[in-house]
């Protein structure tokens, strides 16, 4: 038991390096202050020391820092402040206390971290596929939290000077352009459909209010931009299903598919949330997808997963018919920050998780 608590202790500093890594400075000195305060004094604390699980796969920590962002956004209380302020651990031990209750409930399951700025990275995998067949896509998407990156075709990207969207979208998304541009093709989103296991309907004001909380405090701008992603949903909702990935990854598959149009499954930062027999059947059902796959209707897998050992993410490509393996085409941050293209000849490999800390 002892051996356990370590580990669940030793997770909120792997947690406070990551921040670190991300420029995020306020939400670090709060996961020390986590780690250095909790006790089993609160039922809190007794349930993240007694974590039974992986505490870094489950992201405990960022479950009880999400729940006391989102209470210090809606209450403002002092103790909280100090603790995002400076990691004061008299105040850290105090807000636990006080707000024991609440937080249970944010331990019960991993964070929903639907960052609208991924689609950069999402976006530059679709130039490369549009380069490839042609500028009309429909994307499927695993793991699609609220949906905001199912509005990829209707944000305006600045992709290192090459432009892709509507010019009149609310929502730019201009990272920060490393390396060599994404091909510069025309590409249209012709449609867009996702799926959730536990989808957040950003309609209602609490689900959004949780989903705001899982934004780190470091990070107004991307708390604007979560508020302007979250108007367009409310605004023109997102094709946003409640179901298993693999089923439904399965099932969109097995839809007839309109000649001219490319079908790409994309996901973020989700691979590792599912189960190992999940993942095998998603690639399973992609391998015998890209089988049948022809000119006229193809086929491809753009994902954005993260590379833990280096603390950046991964954008990788895959394109049927073809008989050449996943490419690694850019590399991100984690929050669509920056992207960093890259040149051929690409690295090809399958994707590879990694264990150590993530956002």
């Amino acid at each position: 038991m002892l051996a356990k608590e370590a580990q669940n202790r030793e997770s909120f500093e792997i947690q406070a390096q990551y921040c670190e890594a991300m420029a995020a400075p306020r939400t670090a000195a709060a996961c020390r202050a986590l780690g250095r305060t909790l006790s089993r004094d609160t039922a809190t604390g007794r349930r993240v020391l007694d974590w039974a699980g992986e505490p870094v796969a489950d992201a405990l920590v960022l479950r009880l820092v999400g729940g006391l962002h989102a209470l210090l956004r809606r209450t403002g209380d002092a103790d909280l402040a100090r603790m995002f302020a400076d990691g004061d651990d008299e105040a850290t031990a105090r807000a636990v206390m006080r707000h024991d209750a609440a937080l249970m409930g944010w331990l019960d399951g991993p964070p929903q971290t639907n960052e609208a700025a991924r689609s950069a990275g999402l976006m530059t995998g679709l130039l490369h596929v549009a380069d490839t067949f042609g500028p009309r896509v429909e994307v499927l998407e695993i793991g699609s939290s609220a949906g905001l990156n199912l509005l990829i075709g209707r944000m305006r990207f600045d992709l290192g000077g090459v432009g892709a969207g509507p010019d009149a979208s609310p929502l730019v998304i201009r990272p920060e352009w490393r390396g060599a541009p994404p091909p510069d093709v025309p590409i249209a989103v012709v449609g867009a459909r996702g799926v959730d296991i536990a989808p957040v309907d950003v309609a209602d004001p609490a689900q959004a209010e949780r989903l705001e909380g899982y934004v780190w405090i470091d990070a107004q701008e991307r708390l604007a931009r979560l508020a302007t992603a979250i108007a367009m949903v409310r605004a023109a909702p997102v094709e946003l299903e409640r179901g298993d990935a693999a089923d439904w990854v399965e099932a969109q598959l097995a839809r007839p598919q309109e000649a001219g149009i490319t079908r790409v499954l994309m996901h973020s930062v989700v691979w590792q949330y599912l189960p190992a027999a999940g993942r095998e059947r998603i690639r399973a059902a992609m391998a015998a997808a890209g089988a049948r796959a022809t000119q006229e209707r193809p086929l491809a897998w753009v994902m954005m997963e993260p590379n833990r050992d280096l603390h950046r993410h991964e954008v990788r490509v895959q394109r049927w018919p073809s008989t050449d393996p996943m490419a690694l085409v850019a590399l991100t941050h984690a929050h669509g920050a920056w992207v960093e293209g890259l040149s051929p000849p690409y690295e090809t490999r399958d994707y590879v998780m990694r264990r150590g800390a993530y956002e």
